[in-house]
């Protein structure tokens, strides 16, 4: 049975919480007002009180009444994610803190780039980052040195973008301090020792610069920092940079085959170019880390360096997590080696699983312990990966996915608030002791470390506001998760059950055990050994499960998503394995006809907490399938 605990949290599938959440809106709107009348009640109302009666008020209010009711009638078309008969995308009914706080904001319109422009969300903002670092492992106590640092971005993005700014200012820092080699200050012998410092020595050289300088008279250490500036990459651009270094080279991003595609267009972004961005094969789904060894093992050779090595935690086709924890044993391998990178991972899906592995104090659950509320969840390696978070250099995560926030709330985190210096737009990137103040005072002035000019105050509320209400922990937050996963099991019982029932006439298949709340299904009817016929019978059944702007929106059962299988990111072991196990020929793959090149399977998400109301007697997931299955026997009626 769900959760008693989250029957307060949402507005609801059926809209059961509408009276609460109309009168919390009511109640804060007239407060608004009422600040707004108390900020000088001595001024008198710059609208008359009799406005309201005049020809053009009465006429502007019916053009906006009109055009809001042709809205409102508009959106009855939009996909109902708030229902259990939603098991598509990542998105799901939205947590009413979090919604709540960002009406009750908007109407304040804060610009969270500066104190002057968000006195109060600025300060939420940076306290919701320090949040999500508890959540993630990293130590969140603003007041130690190595605090992590989190700001929201439009998504995740933009917040792989910024890992990669930072790790590019991280990386190209010392070869600038190098090329300026200021006396007395322990540098690296030669720029391919400078360029290939791993994140962490890299941090440590920018403090041991910034106390270098501190014990400069002033005049001296304005020369020198401009000095520095004119070395920098940033300044000279990656050309001119590499030209100055010419034992240098654009370095390389390792990615999985499942990294999404903001990867692809942020190294685009960033001037690296698409060329340099290198997927690592898996195994299940799965980063494949002898693989990435050999292709860092073929970097040192030809002394190509290495950016960053990104991991997955949650990818969006599969909900696989990569193994964190032997990526950040890898990083510090071969940073003895010389050859340093840092690690981000993207959890912009997954990051928020990470509530069912923290307790209240902070810690990480034992896994024996987590192990007794479900019945495979997580495998050894899943625990050790989310433990494993806190050694990551920066991650991504998003709160309008699996935080139930509205869109857009991504955010970014890095493990060591240091490096953000970096990044400063105004290019004062040293701060001496004392010259920016503690944490808040320094990161007030947020616009100076992030890739926007402006962005909405109204979503830092509404993070904020929702994890105070439900803190980061499996006591309170991961209630939600806990639902999602326990649905998962319950839909590889059901997937099990309909693959019973339909063995003679459709061949199911779930290709990857999923590793959070995403799973796929591969159906192939029996008997047919041809990969484009087996793909137009899957496009026939999601057909029917996706938005048809032609149909009224109660035509549909249930929405769902699909995906494909290719093999170049399968590899050949694993795509013949599949192939054999569906019953498909592999000479029937990517033979030459419009729909051979891959295999679409269909994907499936499952967010919403009430896919198992037994309060009712109802598994929607059981409905789910007994839909499939109808849908399937129509298919193959009409083939036959």
């Amino acid at each position: 049975m769900t959760s008693p605990a989250i029957h307060p949290c949402f507005l609801g599938p059926y809209g059961e919480n509408d009276a609460l959440l109309e009168k919390l809106v009511v109640e804060f709107l007239r407060d608004h007002v009422y600040w707004r009348r108390n900020f000088h009640p001595e001024d008198p109302p710059a609208i008359p009180t009799g406005a309201a009666g005049e020809p053009a008020f009465r006429e502007f209010e019916a053009r906006m009444r009109r055009e809001l009711h042709a809205l409102s009638a508009s959106l009855k078309k939009s996909v109902p994610f708030h229902s259990p008969r939603y098991i598509g995308h990542m998105v799901s009914d939205l947590l009413l803190p979090g919604l709540l706080a960002q009406f009750l904001t908007l109407p304040y319109n804060p610009n969270n780039v500066s104190l002057d422009a968000a006195p109060v969300t600025i300060d939420l903002e940076l306290k919701a980052g320090l949040q999500l670092a508890r959540m993630l492992g990293y130590v969140d106590d603003p007041a130690r040195p190595d605090c992590a640092f989190g700001h929201l971005t439009s998504g995740g993005t933009l917040a792989n973008f910024q890992s990669l700014r930072l790790a590019w200012a991280l990386k190209a820092f010392p070869v600038a301090l190098r090329a300026v080699s200021p006396p007395g200050l322990d540098i690296p012998e030669d720029d391919w020792a400078a360029f290939n410092l791993a994140p962490a020595a890299g941090i440590d050289l920018l403090g041991r610069w910034n106390a270098w300088l501190a014990h400069c008279p002033a005049p001296q250490r304005r020369q020198w920092r401009q000095r520095l500036v004119a070395e920098r990459v940033e300044t000279l651009g990656l050309a001119d940079f590499l030209a100055r270094h010419p034992t240098l080279s654009s370095p390389r991003v390792l990615a999985p085959v499942t990294a999404h595609y903001s990867w692809s267009k942020g190294m685009k972004l960033m001037g690296l170019g698409r060329a340099q961005l290198e997927l690592i094969p898996e195994r299940g789904m799965r980063t494949d880390i002898d693989a990435l060894e050999a292709m860092l093992a073929r970097c040192e050779r030809e002394r190509q360096p290495v950016l960053m090595v990104v991991g997955v935690l949650g990818s969006t086709e599969f909900g696989t997590i990569d193994p964190i924890h032997e990526l950040v044993a890898v990083r510090e391998r071969w940073s003895a080696r010389g050859l340093g990178f840092g690690v981000h991972v993207d959890a912009a899906w997954g990051g928020y699983l990470a509530t069912l592995f923290r307790e209240a104090d902070g810690r990480l659950r034992a896994l024996a312990d987590m192990r007794e509320e479900y019945r495979d969840f997580p495998a050894p390696e899943v625990h050790a990966a989310v433990g494993a978070l806190g050694q990551a250099d920066s991650i991504t995560v998003d709160p309008h996915k699996l935080g139930y926030i509205p869109y857009g709330a991504g955010a970014f985190l890095c493990r060591d608030q240091s490096a953000m210096a970096l990044l400063a737009e105004d290019a004062d990137y040293v701060f001496t002791p004392g010259e920016d103040g503690d944490y808040f005072q320094r990161f007030r002035q947020l616009g100076r470390y992030i890739p926007e000019g402006s962005k909405p105050g109204s979503a830092a509320a509404a993070v904020y506001v929702t994890h105070r209400v439900l803190p980061l922990d499996h006591e309170h937050f991961g209630q939600l998760p806990r639902e999602s996963i326990l649905a998962t099991e319950a839909f590889r019982t059901a997937a099990t059950r309909f693959s019973a029932r339909l063995h003679d006439r459709v061949t199911c298949r779930i290709p990857f055990e999923p590793d959070s709340n995403l799973i796929c299904l591969a159906l192939n009817p029996v008997g047919n050994r041809d990969v484009a016929t087996m793909n137009r019978f899957v496009r026939a059944l999601h057909r029917d499960l996706c938005y048809d702007p032609r149909q009224p929106l109660q035509s549909r059962e249930f929405f769902g998503s699909m995906t494909t299988l290719r093999p170049e990111v399968l590899g050949a072991e694993e795509t013949a394995g599949i192939l054999a196990s569906l019953g498909l020929d592999p000479d029937t793959l990517d033979a030459g006809g419009d729909d051979d090149d891959r295999l679409v399977i269909l994907r499936h998400t499952l967010m919403n907490p009430f896919l198992l109301d037994t309060g009712n007697g109802i598994s929607y997931l059981e409905m789910y399938f007994e839909h499939l299955e109808r849908r399937a026997g129509a298919l193959l009626a009409a083939a036959a």
